[in-house]
Parts: structure tokens; sequence; C-alpha cells
């Protein structure tokens, strides 16, 4: 492989779950570069597929754009800037001394060497090479310590066409390519669960569209606005995401004017649940994406899960349904959502809901509740008068 004088820069990267598919490995791994060019479109940046590895070769002033479109990758384990040296022991133990360099400088007080030898006609074995690479960094850098139990860096040293020396790995996103798993619908709020839910089936490989129901004026267009910023966030992890744009006003209304006030928002769920459907089956999409989490709010408790998934026939996923409030919000913090998801702009849900909702919703008394609200002609008007956007991130 030839490291260019015009890109300077070197990436290695790590495929994760992927190396463990079977025979259709070779469509995830032709997704994975596919997501990888997409997302290094503007950067000038060349990917170079090795076995069991990707490499990136970038020009040095790209470096920052290259790393921040590696660190929202989903498909890979971990990712380093690498040094690329000729296959001389002498070029790799220099490499390996200026790699150490480097994570010293970090504030690295402890490291181990570690060697995978592609090339067997490399005159050093893999135990040579973690032997006198560690000694001449012991040597070149008297502050740092071996620990070859728990370090705080792992000097790699690859040989392969060329040697390959890299330190402080960063870890990927892992889980698998976006695109790989089908596509669903999120129904979005602007709250902090739903965006989670939509990273956590993108990590699974899934494409998403995003829904959102709006009900001006009872919410505001700075709560819309604040759900585009959402969908835009997981555009960054998605290569965009499409947001759909429902008018629910209507809807609402005939809710609160008909229906027993406990049960206007398990009613109002099976509305969306129902349009959400529909809306999946028009654009092709083969699942619906909550992020309820079971009995963290009343609509959220078993039977009245049962009853807001009544009225539809394609898969729910609840991918937070078991995780607790504060995992969802460091997660939340973890894909940049948060600070958006606590803009105190509310969403319909929130507004409309009755002060003391029904906990224990029955099935099929719901069914019969809902039917006499006569929503056929209002959910499809609601979806005849859609907006659609493509969000991603700026």
């Amino acid at each position: 492989m030839e490291n260019r004088g015009d890109l300077p820069v070197t990436y290695l990267l790590k495929p994760g779950e992927l190396t463990l598919k079977g025979g259709n490995k070779p469509e995830f791994e032709r997704a994975l570069r596919r997501n990888l060019e997409a997302l290094l479109r503007s950067t000038g940046a060349k990917v170079i597929p090795a076995k069991g590895r990707y490499f990136v070769h970038s020009p040095e002033d790209a470096a920052g754009a290259v790393e921040e479109a590696l660190s929202r990758l989903m498909g890979i384990s971990g990712w380093a800037r690498t040094r690329v040296c000729g296959k001389s022991p002498e070029e790799v133990l220099r490499a390996c001394v200026e790699t150490a360099g480097e994570c010293y400088a970090a504030g690295i007080g402890t490291f181990k060497v570690e060697a995978r030898r592609t090339d067997k006609s490399f005159p050093l074995d893999s135990y040579e090479i973690r032997s006198r690479g560690g000694s001449a960094i012991l040597e070149a850098w008297p502050g740092l310590t071996v620990d070859v139990h728990n370090p705080q860096a792992v000097i790699n040293v690859e040989i392969r066409d060329r040697a390959y020396v890299y330190g402080m790995e960063r870890r990927g996103l892992r889980g698998l390519p976006v695109g790989t798993a089908g596509r669903g619908l999120l129904l979005l709020s602007g709250g902090i669960d739903s965006p989670v839910a939509g990273f956590m089936m993108l990590s699974r490989g899934m494409k998403v569209d995003a829904v959102y129901f709006h009900a001006y004026p009872y919410t505001s267009d700075e709560a819309r606005r604040k759900v585009v910023r959402l969908a835009e966030i997981l555009g960054r992890y998605a290569l965009g995401v499409r947001l759909h744009t429902l008018g629910f006003t209507e809807v609402q209304l005939r809710i609160k004017e008909r229906a027993p006030e406990p049960w206007s928002t398990v009613l109002l769920r099976m509305a969306m649940m129902e349009c959400a459907e529909k809306l999946a089956r028009k654009t092709g999409l083969k699942c619906l994406i909550t992020g309820e989490s079971l009995s963290q709010v009343a609509s959220q408790t078993v039977e009245n899960l049962s009853c807001t998934q009544s009225r539809v026939g394609l898969p729910v996923l609840r991918p937070l349904i078991g995780m607790d409030k504060e995992d969802i919000i460091r997660k939340s913090e973890a894909i940049g959502a948060y600070a958006v998801s606590i803009l105190p702009y509310e969403d319909c849900c929130v507004i409309f809901s009755p002060p003391h909702p029904v906990l224990r919703g029955n099935p099929q008394e719901a069914g019969e509740l809902y039917e006499k609200l006569d929503l056929t002609a209002l959910i499809e008007e609601a979806l005849r008068t859609r907006t659609v956007e493509k969000c991603a991130y700026p």
C-alpha cells in the first residue's frame, strides 16, 4: 500500500461485529465501505480495504474532519491514527518509539506492545517485535513503565504490505453498518427517549425514517424545530434521516372532546401507532420504533402497551424497554442529543396529558373507545398533508 506524499495521514480502522458474519459477510463489508466513503466525501480522503482492516489516507488539513466522521461511523470497533513505515526492524522500532512518545506527552504512564505479523517473511516474529519494541521504548522514554495486564496505552504493530504502528486507539461505535438491517419508522418526539431509541436501531444496522406528530398551535413551532434538530443529530450517524411531520391537532381535539379523560393518552398513542403504520406501509418501511421503557410513565405499563399496539400489524421495536432513565440519559448525552432534548418546548403528548391517566387499560375496552372516535378520515388527512424533509447534521 502506497502512503502518498499528498495524503500524509493514515488511519487504521478495525471492523466490529461484521467480522463474525458468515457467507453474507461481503455484503456487510461493502455497506461499511459505502457508508465510510459517504461520510468522507468532502474531505479528499481515500478508503483502502485490507484483510480484517480498512485504511483511510487523508490530507493533513482534513484530519479533523476525518476523525469527526470516524467517531460517528457504525460498524467499527476502533480506529487510530497510524504510522506507516517500511518493513525493516529498524524502521518499526523507530515508529514504536515515536508513537510511545506521543502517548507519554499525552500523560500516559504505562504501556505494552502488541504485534500482529500477517507477512511471515518479516525477520522478527511477534514475540520479538513485542520484546524489542518494549525495550526500545523504555530506553527512549524512562518515564514510561510496562504493564502487560492493565496498560494505559497499547502500542500496536501490524506487519502487512507495510508496517503500521499505532497507539491511542479510539473506541468505535461498534454495531453493524447502517443499511444492512432493513428500514424502520421511528416515532420521534422532542423528549430524551425516542432519539436514543433511533440511535440504538441505527447501531443494529437499520436505516431509519422519523415521524413527528405536531399539534399547532397547542405545540409551538419551536417544539417542531427542536425535533428537526434531533433528527439532524440522528442524521449524523445515519447519513441523513427523512423526517415526516404530520399535523395531528384535529385528532387530538377529537380525542379530547369524545374520550373519557383518563383514557386520552392511551387513545392518542393508539392513533399515533395506527397513523405511523399507515405511513410505514406507504413508504416501504418494515417496522415501527418507539422510545418506550417499561413502566416509565403511565402509558408504558405492559397493559397500556398492549392497548397502544393493538391497532398495528407491523413489528414494534422498543430498544429501551428494559433501560432505566439514568441509562437513557447517559446514552443521550453520549450521542449529543441531551442538550436539545431538554429544551423547554413540550410536545403534544405532554400538553394533552390527563391528571389521572388509566394505568392498566384493557385492550378490548380500549378498542371499543377508539372505534367511537371515528378517526379514520382525520388520520388520512394528516397523512395526505404531511411534510417531508431530509435532516443531516449541518
